[in-house]
């Protein structure tokens, strides 16, 4: 989840003229991917994409794709499939249903998230001194005429002030500073302010209490204030390498140098104005966008103007662990354009340093029900 650097109070220079990016998949070029029966699908990535789709499938067949790539009824026949189909013949499921499309080049980037599991508790015990929010009633969206649109066509997020003028919401600054404190605001605390941080970043995770009971929570919203990457900021200032005074620009060297740097460390957190909000999640699995949970190496999170939500996809990339075949389940503030992938890998240790780790480029293509590509070279 990484670049871009404007500190609090930095004025963003406007944005050059010139032609404005493809709007999705469909304005940026799609063309025919390699056959399904060429991709090498293995028993046990195919059954587990499986089962993620058929997850997915009630969402999917109703819900609008905004990459232009397919429409609810399309998806209808594999869901109807999908139903009873045995995950031991998965390949042949997908090669029955589905052809490929590369989305531009098709050249793919997929990092890696997880679930984190820090200390944490619904209390506020001494030494869990970080809260943890619930979403806020006065983060809204502006009212028509208070504001101007976002790109997406979408009125901002932000909150309307005493004098009833609509303002951007309290950034992370200002939020940590206690902008929200003694609002009744607090679902958890946690003891350490750099694993919340990494937390807000993955979008869910455990807390867990020193009498050893666990509470999960999820994403509940955020505060409208666009993503800034802190591994970009780092390597932009030189701190990212293998050189003296230098770190890892894994997950894991960021941590670190935040902790061994806390002065320098907090000013470079509150660079990512962006602060995201929680709620207690109970049942199975982190939940994604699509509102079913997220499987560790199954679910990708994409751009749904690139990849429809709830497509199987296929990656071939220089990092083996992460090649083989994902169903775009989830979304994340840093994962935006064509290619562009976060590959998420369960809970625990593993997890959280292959996620931490994970860089990988390579081919990527989108799984469609067939009839697409001919349908679409007809509009």
């Amino acid at each position: 989840m990484i670049p871009g650097a404007s500190g609090p109070g930095t004025v963003t220079p406007p944005t050059p003229p010139g032609p404005p990016p493809p709007a999705n998949a469909v304005a940026l070029g799609v063309r025919a991917g390699p056959a399904v029966t060429s991709l090498p699908v293995g028993a046990i990535d195919g059954a587990a994409a499986l089962a993620s789709f058929r997850e997915s499938c009630a969402s999917v067949s109703r819900r609008t794709d905004g990459s232009g790539l397919t429409r609810p009824a399309d998806w209808q026949p594999a869901c109807a499939a999908a139903r009873a189909w045995p995950g031991a013949s998965a390949a042949q499921f997908f090669q029955t249903y589905f052809e490929t499309v590369k989305i531009g080049d098709g050249r793919g980037f997929a990092t890696g998230y997880y679930e984190p599991e820090i200390a944490g508790a619904r209390q506020h015990l001494p030494g869990y001194d970080v809260p943890i929010y619930a979403m806020p009633a006065d983060l809204v969206r502006a009212r028509p005429g208070d504001a101007t649109p976002n790109a997406k066509g979408q009125m901002p997020l932000g909150r309307y002030d005493q004098t009833g003028a609509f303002v951007p919401y309290y950034d992370r600054g200002a939020i940590e500073d206690g902008a929200l404190a003694n609002r009744g605001l607090e679902i958890a605390w946690a003891r350490d302010p750099v694993e919340v941080f990494f937390l807000q970043v993955q979008g869910s995770g455990r807390l867990r209490a020193p009498d050893g009971t666990v509470m999960r929570i999820g994403y509940a919203g955020q505060n409208g204030w666009s993503y800034t990457g802190i591994g970009g900021v780092m390597r932009d200032q030189g701190l990212i390498g293998s050189g003296p005074g230098q770190y890892s620009g894994s997950m894991q060297g960021i941590m670190q140098y935040i902790h061994e740097h806390p002065v320098e460390g907090d000013a470079l957190m509150r660079q990512n104005q962006s602060w995201v909000f929680f709620r207690e999640l109970t049942g199975d699995g982190p939940l994604g966008a699509l509102g079913v949970p997220v499987r560790a190496r199954a679910s990708v999170a994409a751009d749904p103007l690139f990849v429809p939500l709830g497509a199987p996809v296929w990656l071939g990339l220089d990092r083996r662990e992460a090649n083989g075949l994902w169903v775009a389940q989830d979304t994340g503030g840093a994962i935006k354009g064509a290619n562009r992938f976060d590959t998420f890998w369960g809970a625990g240790d593993q997890a959280r340093v292959t996620a931490g780790g994970m860089s990988g480029r390579g081919d990527a293509v989108v799984l469609v029900p067939k009839g697409t590509l001919a349908r679409l070279q007809q509009q």
